[in-house]
């Protein structure tokens, strides 16, 4: 069985991502971690050179700013990385900068990459997460965070990122066929210094809205307000080996009152029903489970 990594970034450093250890995470599952770097206001490249991994390709794309509709040009990076994974590739692992697969759930993947290797129904492979927000303390306990993700495909020509890289889809719009696996990413894209996390904050704005709507939209400030959010809870497990050494470098302080909790009576109830049940009343999905 042979597995692909592929992933894209541009001014990792400048905004703090994690994508050294997003690729790392992964690493010990693929043959190939195919890293489209764009062109970039810092050393992203040599940022991703430096993980000195005889696994690593990289290839140098220069983003187009002017597909803003949608942060569809999140989208056109992903796909440039897909194009370049090897074409006798049989699964396709596909990381964002700020997501890491925890190594307790390495198994599993593999396990499931191997059991439906020869199963050509299954288009894909379903990822649970964690969402964290503010610190390494706190996940976000509420409807606005997605539970899950495709995030292992099919090397196929037909299959391609959808809108702006959350996802994806096949042929003429199709969702994906996928088989759910247990195993959790961890999402840190909310967890940055809050200078950082204010500039991301604007920076990303771009990819979505024209100028006139970002001014509406995003509030211009020295410091991301990590205040507003409807509902988070402590975090009582373990994060991945990779993210320790960030972990422990924390210069910032997040503390969130947990009795303060935002939410509507219809996403209590709707959130009360999902704790029961396993399901969550109107979720948008973006694949087929089989």
């Amino acid at each position: 069985m042979k597995v692909s990594g592929f992933t894209f970034v541009r001014n990792a450093i400048k905004y703090d991502y994690p994508v050294v250890e997003a690729i790392l995470s992964i690493l010990p599952l693929c043959d190939e971690v195919v890293v489209a770097v764009g062109k970039s206001e810092d050393d992203t490249l040599g940022l991703i050179q430096g993980i000195n991994s005889p696994k690593i390709k990289i290839i140098e794309t220069v983003w187009d700013d002017s597909l803003r509709e949608g942060g569809h040009v999140l989208a056109v990076e992903t796909n440039k990385a897909f194009a370049a994974v090897s074409e006798d590739a049989d699964w396709a692992f596909y990381i964002q900068g700020d997501e890491v697969l925890h190594e307790q759930y390495l198994d599993a993947v593999r396990e499931a990459m191997q059991k439906y290797k020869d199963a050509p129904e299954v288009d894909g492979l379903l990822l649970k997460y964690r969402h964290f927000y503010g610190s390494y303390d706190y996940v976000g306990d509420s409807l606005r965070w997605y539970r899950r993700e495709i995030r292992v495909v099919r090397k196929r020509k037909d299959i391609y990122s959808f809108r702006d890289a959350q996802g994806f889809r096949k042929g003429d719009n199709h969702k994906l066929n996928v088989k759910l696996v247990d195993a959790y990413m961890h999402h840190y894209g909310w967890v940055k210094e809050p200078k950082a996390m204010q500039g991301k904050h604007e920076s990303f704005g771009k990819l979505w809205h024209s100028d006139e709507q970002l001014e509406k939209i995003v509030v211009k400030a020295e410091e991301f307000d990590y205040s507003g959010i409807d509902a988070l809870r402590l975090y009582e497990g373990s994060h991945p080996k990779v993210m320790q050494e960030r972990i422990e470098r924390l210069n910032w302080k997040f503390n969130h009152d947990l009795s303060k909790n935002h939410l509507k009576l219809k996403d209590r109830i709707k959130l009360f029903v999902e704790k029961i049940t396993g399901k969550r009343l109107g979720e948008y999905r973006n694949y087929k489970i089989i």
